[in-house]
C-alpha cells in the first residue's frame, strides 16, 4: 500500500489527503499539535519514523521568517529518506512582478516579495533527485473563494487597469499533484487557463449570487491588509503547458467561471 506524509496539513494538502485516503492510501499528517489522525510537528521521534516509512512525502509549510522549518528540522532525513516521491507546494509569487507577461518553470525567480519562498523553493529543489515543486498561484475551493468574500460582505473591486493575476482551484491541485506520481520530477506550474484581472472574479461570484458589484475604490481606499496590498503589486500570468505536456493534467476547472460555479 503506497503511504503519504504530509507535513503542513492546510487547505490544499487536507484535500489531497482526502482524496488519497479515498483512493486506498496509507495517510500521515504532520501538524503543529496532534489530533485523532495526525503527528506533531515537535515530535521528533514519530515525524522521523514517518519519515523512514513513508513511500511519498509533501511538505506544504511555508517559510517562517527567513527559514523553512521543515528543512531546517527534517531535511537531511527527508534526503535519506528512501521514499520514492517527494514534493513541495510553493508558490508562482518566486517569480515576482513580470508586469503583466507571462512566466513558466524557466522564468527567474527571486525577484518579487517573496525572497524566503523563492529560497526556501530552491532548496528543496536541490534536497533531492526525485523532487516535484509545485508552483500555485492564488488558490481558490469550496470555503475560500470569491463568493465566500462576496456573501461576507469583504469583496473588492480595485481600480488598477491592466492588473491581471492567474489562480487554481484547490481540486486542480490535487488532480496536479496525484498526477505527478507518473511523471517525472521537476517544477510546475498549476495554473488555470484564464489569466484575468481580480475584478473580473468579483463581478462573476456578484452576479451568481445576484448582488450588486462592490463600486470600484482605489487600492489605498480598499483598506486591504498588508498581504492583500502587497498581492496587487505585482502583475503575472502564469503559464502550465509544462503540467499538460509532461504529466498528462488538465484543470478540470480550466476557468475561474467552471471553478466558482463548481463552489457553488
Amino acid at each position: 500500500m503506497p503511504h503519504m506524509l504530509i507535513i503542513g496539513m492546510g487547505y490544499s494538502a487536507s484535500r489531497i489527503a482526502t482524496r488519497l485516503r479515498a483512493d486506498g492510501w496509507q495517510m500521515t499528517g504532520v501538524r503543529r499539535s496532534a489530533d485523532a489522525g495526525s503527528i506533531a510537528f515537535d515530535d521528533e521521534s514519530a515525524v522521523r519514523a514517518a519519515i523512514a516509512g513513508a513511500s511519498h512525502i509533501l511538505s506544504s509549510v511555508p517559510p517562517q521568517g527567513d527559514d523553512d522549518p521543515v528543512l531546517a528540522r527534517y531535511g537531511a532525513a527527508i534526503a535519506a529518506s528512501p521514499a520514492i516521491w517527494t514534493g513541495y507546494l510553493s508558490s508562482t509569487g518566486v517569480y515576482g512582478d513580470a508586469a503583466g507577461a507571462w512566466v513558466d518553470e524557466a522564468s527567474p525567480v527571486g525577484r518579487g516579495r517573496r525572497t524566503a519562498r523563492a529560497a526556501a523553493d530552491l532548496a528543496w529543489g536541490a534536497l533531492r533527485p526525485d523532487m516535484r515543486r509545485f508552483r500555485l498561484p492564488g488558490i481558490y475551493g469550496p470555503g475560500r473563494s470569491a463568493l465566500d468574500r462576496v456573501r461576507d460582505g469583504k469583496a473588492h473591486r480595485i481600480d488598477l487597469a491592466g492588473q491581471l493575476f492567474s489562480r487554481v482551484h484547490v481540486d486542480d491541485i490535487v488532480g496536479g499533484v496525484i498526477a505527478s506520481f507518473g511523471g517525472p520530477p521537476g517544477i510546475y506550474n498549476l495554473a488555470d487557463d484564464l489569466p484575468c484581472a481580480q475584478n473580473a472574479v468579483i463581478e462573476a461570484a456578484c452576479d451568481m449570487l445576484g448582488r450588486a458589484w462592490p463600486p470600484l475604490v482605489s487600492v489605498e481606499e480598499a483598506d486591504l491588509s498588508p498581504m492583500a496590498r502587497a498581492f496587487y503589486t505585482e502583475n503575472r500570468r502564469v503559464a502550465n503547458g509544462r503540467a499538460k505536456r509532461l504529466l498528462g493534467w488538465a484543470p478540470i476547472h480550466p476557468t475561474y467561471v467552471q471553478g466558482l460555479r463548481a463552489c457553488l
